[in-house]
């Protein structure tokens, strides 16, 4: 099963692993690690490793982090960097896991899984007012 480490400024990874936890049950090989206001990136950096170390059982490894560029994100890019079998997606969002947390055991290849998650990510981000305004526009069904 490929594992996922949620990372981010504040307590945005520890928060959505709670909602992951509370719509989606207990997961396995998921952890959640935070980047609070005065922590240093090497207690950081740490952490990542530690996490990374619990969760890996051979399948790959996706960071999944806050911000692109943020401290973060720099610090799973350069875990990621040592290693083939880990991917980083900065972005997250419930809708992510929603579609792709339970496929990490029918999909072995992390790069593709990789894809598959930013694609759900993306499909998660949309405006009610433009689908209600596409809906209007749609011609009614002919009986």
């Amino acid at each position: 099963m490929i594992a996922l480490i949620l990372t981010g400024h504040g307590r945005i990874a520890s928060g959505t692993y709670e909602a992951i936890v509370q719509v989606f049950g207990e997961q396995a090989q998921l952890i959640a690690v935070d980047f609070p206001e005065g922590n240093s990136t090497a207690v950081l950096d740490a952490s990542l490793r530690q996490a990374l170390a619990a969760v890996d059982q051979g399948a790959g490894v996706v960071f999944v982090c806050d911000l692109l560029g943020g401290s973060p994100f720099r610090l799973a890019a350069t875990i990621a960097q040592e290693r083939s079998d880990i991917e980083v997606v900065a972005g997250l969002n419930l809708q992510m896991f929603a579609e792709m947390l339970f496929e990490r055991d029918e999909v072995s290849d992390v790069a593709e899984f990789r894809q598959r998650l930013v694609a759900a990510g993306k499909s998660g981000v949309v405006s009610l007012a433009e689908r209600l305004a596409r809906k209007r526009a749609e011609p009614a069904d002919a009986l």
